[in-house]
This record gives C-alpha cells, sequence and structure tokens, in this order.
C-alpha cells in the first residue's frame, strides 16, 4: 500500500524509495518483526486469559509433559504480522501477493479450526485427516483457477521445470497435472513444517532460513536480467513476492523470540499450517517447486521419517527410528532440546543455500 507513495515523487523526490523493492523487502521484514516483539505479550496474555494450551500426546518424550498447557495457537500473531506487513509493503493488486496471502489466511485458518478443535475437546487429534485434505483440495482448486485466468501465469503453470535444467522438462502437463503439482507442493509443505513444529523454536528458525532462500529466488525470478543470466522463468511481478518473503523471515525471527527454548508460547497448527502454504505457494508461483525439496531439506527430513517409521512398523512390525519424527530420535539418542534445535538450524541454514546454489548450475 506504501508503493503508492511512489506516485508523488514529482511533489517529494524521496518519496521515490518506495519504488524500491528491496527498501519494502527490508520494510516489510522490520515491520513484521516488530509486529510480532511488540503484540508478542499481549497475545500470550489473551491466550493465557482463554486457557488455550497445548495437548501433549500420550506416549510423547516424557520431558515434554512439562509444555503441556502453555499457550498455542500463537499462529495468530505470526498470521497477522505477516498479513499487515505485507499489505503495507507490497503492491496489493498484484494478483501473485493475493495469492499468496490468500493462501496464508487459508491454511492458517484450517489449522485454526485444528487447535480449537483439539483445546475444545481437550485431546491432541483435531481436525481429522480427510477433512483437512478436503479444505485444502478445495483451496487449490481455486488457486488453480486463478492462475488459468491469466494468460501468462496459465502457461507457466502447465510447465515442469526441475533444478539443473534451463528449460521446462515438460512444457505442458495439461490443467490435471498443474492441479496435482500445486495440491502436492501445499499438501506436502503444509503437513513437513507442521512435523517439524515438536520442539521450541525449531519449526519457526527452519521457515525463517527457507523464506530467505525463496526471498533471493522472487527477486531474481521477478528481475528480467537475472533471470535470463541464471535460465530461470522470468515472472512478472515475482518482485513483490520477495517483499511477502520478508514479512516472513520477519515475523519468524519475531516470534522466535517467545518461542525459543523454554517456550512462552507455540504456533500451533495455526501458525505451521500457515507457514508450510506460504512457502509452498511462493514456490509455484515462481516455479521452484522441486527446489522446495533441497531448500526445505529439515521439513523433508522430518516428514520422510515419519513415513519410513509408519511404514517399517506396518510391514515388519519393527521401528526405524527410535521415536518420529527424526527431531524425537535425537532426542531419545540423548541431544537435549536445544542441541536438537540449534543442529537442525544449522542444517536449515545449508539447505537454503544449497537450494540458491541450484539457480547457476544449469
Amino acid at each position: 500500500m506504501l508503493y503508492y507513495l511512489s506516485l508523488w515523487e514529482s511533489w517529494f523526490s524521496p518519496l521515490r524509495v518506495f519504488q524500491y523493492i528491496t527498501v519494502r523487502t527490508v520494510a516489510a521484514a522490520g515491520t513484521s518483526l516488530f509486529v510480532c516483539l511488540l503484540a508478542g505479550p499481549l497475545t500470550i496474555r489473551r491466550l493465557q486469559a482463554f486457557r488455550i494450551g497445548q495437548q501433549v500426546r500420550t506416549g510423547n518424550a516424557p520431558d515434554h509433559q512439562h509444555k503441556k498447557d502453555t499457550p498455542t495457537m500463537g499462529g495468530v500473531l505470526l498470521i497477522g504480522a505477516i498479513t499487515i506487513s505485507s499489505l503495507l509493503w507490497a503492491q496489493p493488486t498484484n494478483l501473485l501477493i493475493q495469492i499468496a496471502v490468500s493462501t496464508l489466511l487459508v491454511m492458517g485458518g484450517i489449522g485454526f479450526v485444528d487447535d480449537y478443535l483439539k483445546i475444545r475437546y481437550r485431546h491432541s487429534g483435531g481436525l481429522r485427516a480427510r477433512s483437512k485434505l478436503l479444505l485444502q483440495f478445495v483451496w487449490t482448486c481455486l488457486v488453480v483457477w486463478f492462475l488459468l485466468r491469466d494468460p501468462e501465469a496459465g502457461v507457466r503453470l502447465r510447465a515442469f521445470m526441475i533444478p539443473f535444467h534451463k528449460d521446462p522438462v515438460l512444457t505442458d502437463i495439461g490443467i490435471v497435472g498443474a492441479f496435482l503439482v500445486v495440491f502436492l507442493v501445499l499438501v506436502g509443505a503444509t503437513n513437513a513444517v507442521n512435523l517439524t513444529d515438536g520442539l521450541d523454536g525449531l519449526a519457526v528458525g527452519c521457515t525463517s532460513a527457507a523464506s530467505l532462500s525463496y526471498l533471493a529466488m522472487a527477486y531474481l525470478a521477478g528481475h528480467a536480467l537475472f533471470a535470463q543470466y541464471l535460465y530461470i522463468p522470468f515472472v512478472s511481478g515475482a518482485g513483490e513476492l520477495a517483499v511477502f518473503c520478508g514479512a516472513i523471515a520477519g515475523a519468524s525471527l519475531g516470534f522466535l523470540w517467545y518461542n525459543c527454548h523454554p517456550a512462552q508460547v507455540f504456533m500451533g497448527d495455526t501458525g505451521s499450517l500457515a507457514l508450510g502454504g506460504a512457502i509452498g505457494i511462493v514456490s509455484v508461483l515462481i516455479k521452484q517447486e522441486v527446489v522446495l525439496l533441497v531448500v526445505g531439506g529439515v521439513f523433508v527430513m522430518e516428514a520422510l521419517s515419519v513415513i519410513l517409521q509408519v511404514g517399517s512398523f506396518r510391514l515388519t512390525g519393527k521401528r526405524i527410528f527410535r521415536m518420529a519424527p527424526i527431531h524425537h530420535h535425537f532426542e531419545k539418542a540423548g541431544w537435549s532440546e536445544t542441541q536438537v534445535t540449534i543442529r537442525f538450524w544449522i542444517l536449515s541454514i545449508i539447505f537454503a543455500l544449497l537450494g540458491l546454489l541450484t539457480l547457476k548450475l544449469r
């Protein structure tokens, strides 16, 4: 919204600074960080007043029982900070921003319902998996429909890119193929971040690294010269997604202030589904969906550990890991919660840098 102040530069020349994506990206990160830091204590007090506390699964790591009744649904703080910051600093008429912010809100809304049911009925089950998938299916249909209405976005949506290739490996995967890609990315990203959100600060710290990586990718994809030089798809208006990613990074750091060990508040499914959906939709919009497997390497590790654990137990009756997701395996192996979290943060930074490296190796 503040972008439009640049239209008055003829009256007051310093206003032209609002044209620059780099300036607005940094400003968006700072705004969302400030909103989280400022509103954090009030949010925590309100959650405590409404008795919105964490429900710990039976059979979870024994030393996690003390986290029971810690305020949860703190994702509302993240969503609010990212939305406010994005609307202030990005171009609100940009189709990509509209889809990205809407996905953040929708996925966060699904997580909110899930958290509400857990608290309402005092158990850790929440919304049924099939209900989540149905709601995500409906939103994917809407996203695909909106993108297909735009001729340029529609052509891009039907192309399939993989790392290390200059051109699409498939130029037209059809509407059904495009839908499946978007659906798998959104479902995979939201659930992977949700599984990672098991230790204080773990998921939000890893999300911060991933968002910074996609911030750079979005900026490059929206710059015609850089996109041509790197042989990546040029996406008109994608630079505004860098502003959105900046807001995610700033909000993640602000939330981490209260979510670091020992956590004063948890994001809950409200936050994890929103953040996963936000990163996932950005990867779709700039045609870097497959790179998400690299950038979100920690999230992939967490999801795969659960899949392998469940598959192995059903097929052989034996478990591969001491406990899944894999961060609990390392806890059982003797690592402290802080050690697991910080070491996984280091991995997330490495994966984020490797993801950026794929842009050059083509």
